[in-house]
């Protein structure tokens, strides 16, 4: 066996990054900018306007106090048009200001008068209004030749919509890896089905597929394999061909029907290491073949998730080029812990934002503790016993 930190040090030595890709915008949220972005036009391309109203020349108005009313333009109008001296216009939102014209007053802030057949006034009754009021400006967003959003930026909501608001359709950003979720074990029954003596129901595919899919990683796929070697072995090259990482549940043990070891090895993968010394999840499994992940997981499912935050985050972090990893902090605990085997312990817990305490029900095949934790409690692997308030390392984890 293997310490934490030896493990750690494996796994950051051995992932690389997966190389940027050409992605749609609308497929490239969550994932980090890969080149610099500048944008390809002035935004808005013409003088805007940002209210309904009339569009009319500030010193016409400042001249002849009333302004003759002359047609409209709409939202999406492509006439280039020209206001006569002494005219306004009706406009509305997102319409183009037309050459002459310099100026928008809303239109609740005027009265239209009909002084004679055939002509409306224009009366502004506004005392806050001054030149270019209610305007947007050519290339007020940004400019032609401008950086938009720098490399290694996160892509949220408002920076894909703010790059569809330029006009940019695609984008180079470091991918998210492709995932194929192998699940093992011939007692596995689905939810929602009968359970027949001798089953347990499967969780561990609904943990795993929901801890990706809060990273943004969609593309992942479901294998199931019996406790049979030759099914297995010919699983896992499907799911090598495939995908950048193979995560496989159960059968990574020293039974007689945990063939993960065997099947990985057969398939040309080459063990980085196998058993750490800690608890849960000590039969732990990393592999690769060329640059493709291999983990396997313990088949409890509280081993599963906790090594899945302890040591597949963290190269999903390498191999997205993105800090996905868990906030580490340190926190005294509520109450005093005694460990029953010098082993480095990940235990579940919970952080009042002051001091942490560790649950009941820390066993491996428990999960009803886990659905309350907010964090893992790192225990030493050589201290055993923790008095109340020893100061103690605590890891987040994602809501």
């Amino acid at each position: 066996m293997i310490s934490v930190l030896e493990a750690r040090k494996i796994i950051a030595q051995q992932v690389v990054s997966l190389p940027p890709i050409e992605s749609p915008l609308l497929q490239a949220a969550g994932q980090l900018l890969a080149e610099d972005v500048y944008a390809p036009a002035d935004i808005p391309a013409f003088p805007q306007s940002s209210m309904d109203g009339y569009a009319f020349s500030y010193t016409d108005w400042k001249n002849m106090t009333n302004l003759i009313i002359d047609g409209e333009i709409a939202a999406g109008n492509n006439d280039i048009i020209s206001l006569p001296g002494g005219k306004a216009i009706r406009i509305f939102t997102g319409a183009p200001v037309p050459q002459g014209a310099d100026t928008v007053v809303m239109q609740e802030k005027v009265i239209i008068a009909e002084p004679s057949a055939g002509k409306k006034e224009l009366l502004i009754n506004d005392d806050q209004i001054q030149q270019g009021t209610n305007v947007r400006l050519a290339g007020s967003e940004i400019k032609k030749g401008e950086l938009a959003l720098e490399k290694n930026r996160l892509l949220g909501p408002a920076a894909v919509g703010f790059l569809a608001g330029i006009g940019i359709a695609a984008i180079k950003v470091f991918p998210n890896p492709s995932v194929s979720i192998i699940i093992t074990g011939k007692e596995l029954q689905q939810p929602g089905n009968h359970l027949d003596h001798g089953q347990v129901f499967e969780s561990n595919s609904f943990a795993l597929s929901s801890a990706l899919q809060a990273l943004h990683i969609n593309d992942v796929k479901m294998l199931w394999a019996d406790d049979d070697l030759d099914i297995l072995t010919s699983t896992l090259a499907k799911a090598l061909q495939q995908s950048d990482m193979v995560l496989l549940t159960g059968g990574i043990s020293a039974g007689d029907y945990d063939f993960v070891l065997q099947a990985a090895e057969k398939c040309g993968a080459i063990k980085l290491f196998h058993k750490i010394k800690q608890r849960p999840g000590k039969p732990l499994y990393f592999g690769k073949q060329g640059n493709k992940l291999v983990f396997g997981l313990p088949g409890n499912p509280s081993s599963v998730l906790t090594c899945f935050y302890e040591y597949v985050l963290p190269a999903l972090s390498i191999l997205t080029s993105r800090s996905v990893g868990l906030i580490t902090l340190h926190a005294p605990l509520t109450a005093s812990f005694q460990k029953k085997v010098a082993l480095t312990s990940f235990l579940k817990g919970t952080y009042d934002g002051k001091a942490v305490t560790i649950l009941d029900a820390q066993e491996s095949y428990k999960m009803r503790s886990f659905a309350i934790a907010n964090c893992l409690v790192k225990l030493d692997e050589e201290v055993k016993e923790y008095r109340t308030g020893a100061i103690v390392e605590v890891h987040l984890l994602p809501v």
